[in-house]
């Protein structure tokens, strides 16, 4: 008699924080360690809600936990305070490379907006070489310390502001220099994609990389305006797309044409558990629509879009999704390897990294 397979082990804590892991969606000022910020704080006589770095932590998170996109974002009004100087982004910076590469990171991706860092004198261009300064200061400390990671900027125009061209000449210009690519940000509703067109146009004129974030406070028509308005490369979070797919039978769901053209075009979905369950884009991390999403074959990422703001890591969100589908290692690897797959790297470095790096590194688990 033949016998029964066993669904494979779910993915241990140990197992995920040895994976080497892939992040695409990682804002570098919702990643601040909560004592550096109470130490600038301090150099600069801003205000904290919290005198001691768990305490600061825990409001962080606590301030996020409201369902609202719109207060989530007011959290930045601190970390933005503390990252005016070439020197604060620079060690801000620094930390984050060192901090995602202790995490098992081999690859990320930290994206930022330039335009919120220049309220001490520093002009657009100089914020972007002190990230750097920043990003190769963190590179060289965690190779040091055996995490090797290879990091990229992508410079972000937020969204309800003007300076979207002038950001993207920027990346552009700075593509060979550290920059990886380019993004808008903040509140969704009421700001569309198309409001930087010019912007993408350009881009795209360029031969450059962009995301966009889109269908995470807003449905359907801002994804589908990321995509067919402005071409975007991949999707920031896109949780949405699962208003275009009927679910009423589960044995039998039926994709609309928006949800079948990402599927079909393999465009990446960076998505980040708890971050969207924080602004109400998701009820829980059982409710993700992460789990239908996979099983479906969209190119799905998982990422922790500010691991202050949600007291997180990426390994720590693999866990609560191995936790909550029942994932092995292997569906880390699979996400891992979408990620890498769907990177702003060249496509010859892309492919020494995953079967130089993360297909060993996940056989050896």
């Amino acid at each position: 008699m033949t016998a029964i397979s066993e669904r494979p082990a779910v993915a241990s804590p140990e197992q995920i924080a040895a994976a080497p892991k892939v992040v695409l969606h990682e804002h570098l000022d919702g990643g601040l360690r909560p004592q550096t910020i109470i130490d600038i704080s301090a150099e600069i006589d801003h205000a904290l809600p919290a005198s001691d770095a768990a305490s600061l932590g825990r409001w962080f998170v606590e301030a996020c936990d409201s369902g609202s996109l719109e207060r989530y974002l007011e959290t930045f009004d601190h970390t933005v305070a503390v990252m005016q100087t070439a020197g604060n982004l620079a060690r801000v910076a620094r930390e984050a490379v060192v901090d995602l590469a202790t995490d098992g990171v081999v690859y990320a991706e930290l994206r930022w907006a330039p335009e919120q860092h220049t309220t001490q004198g520093l002009s657009l261009r100089e914020t972007v070489e002190a990230v750097q300064a920043g990003i190769e200061e963190g590179k060289s400390e965690a190779e040091e310390a055996g995490h090797p990671i290879v990091v990229g900027q992508l410079v972000t125009a937020m969204r309800h502001a003007d300076r979207g061209l002038e950001i993207a000449e920027i990346a552009v210009e700075k593509r060979d220099k550290g920059v990886f690519g380019f993004d808008i940000a903040g509140a969704e509703d009421g700001f569309p994609p198309i409001l930087h067109l010019e912007a993408f146009e350009y881009l795209r004129h360029e031969n450059a990389h962009f995301t966009i974030h889109a269908g995470e406070a807003f449905g359907l028509p801002s994804i589908w305006q990321a995509i067919q308005r402005c071409g975007t490369d991949r999707l920031g979070h896109g949780v949405r797309i699962t208003d275009d797919i009927d679910l009423s039978d589960p044995d039998n769901p039926k994709l609309g044409l928006l949800a079948a053209y990402i599927r079909d075009r393999r465009i990446p979905l960076e998505m980040c558990p708890s971050s969207n369950i924080q602004t109400g884009a998701a009820a829980s991390i059982a409710e993700h629509p992460i789990g239908v999403l996979k099983q479906l074959g969209f190119r799905v990422t998982v990422n922790c879009d500010n691991r202050l703001m949600s007291g997180t890591t990426i390994s720590r969100e693999f866990g609560l999704l191995a936790e909550a589908f029942g994932y092995g290692i292997e569906d880390v690897r699979w996400f891992t390897i979408n990620a890498m797959k769907s990177a702003f790297y060249p496509f010859d470095k892309r492919l020494v990294i995953i079967n130089d790096i993360i297909k060993p590194g996940y056989d050896a688990l």
